[in-house]
């Protein structure tokens, strides 16, 4: 599994978008980037966490950065989740988990003490020139707006 860490170039990724339109890193050149991973639309935490974002998206953009999500989910899913919770970013749907692996977000997993591989909640925040300049491995869903504020001392 991949361990990204701060300081990292950032792996390049190419995903379908919600409305099936592709999406690389290589669109946000330039921008800073929140690049958050999630298990699935619609489940209470995932959708806590979407919201959060939804609910500071106007104070992201005044601090130059964009937002995009990414699960395993279908297109058409997350087409759904942003209608739903009115969403104003970008979530790529990866049901080969390609980009999930490519950022170390796919790996074993423990719930009831039973083990298992799955999605790894986590946030990777990515500067204009492609490096990693942070990432969250415990992402606080309600809050994580807060988090990364807070880390990022962007007060």
């Amino acid at each position: 599994m991949t361990k990204l860490q701060k300081g990292d170039k950032a792996p390049d990724f190419k995903g379908i978008d919600q409305n099936g339109n592709p999406v690389s890193l290589a669109d946000f050149k330039g921008k800073k980037l929140i690049l958050y991973f999630y298990p699935k639309d619609n489940t209470p935490g995932c959708t806590n966490e979407a919201c959060n974002f939804r609910d500071h998206y106007d104070f992201w953009l005044s601090k130059g950065y964009a937002i995009v999500g990414v699960s395993p989910d279908s297109v058409a899913s997350h087409q759904k989740f942003i209608e739903k919770h009115q969403l104003p970013f970008t979530l790529i749907s990866d049901p080969e988990k390609v980009i999930i692996k490519a950022y170390g977000a796919w790996g074993p997993k423990k719930l009831y003490g039973r083990e298992y591989e799955g999605l790894i909640r986590s946030t990777f925040v990515i500067d204009e020139e492609g490096k990693i300049v942070e990432v969250f491995g415990k992402v606080k869903t309600k809050e994580h707006t807060e988090q990364i504020v807070k880390k990022l001392n962007l007060e």
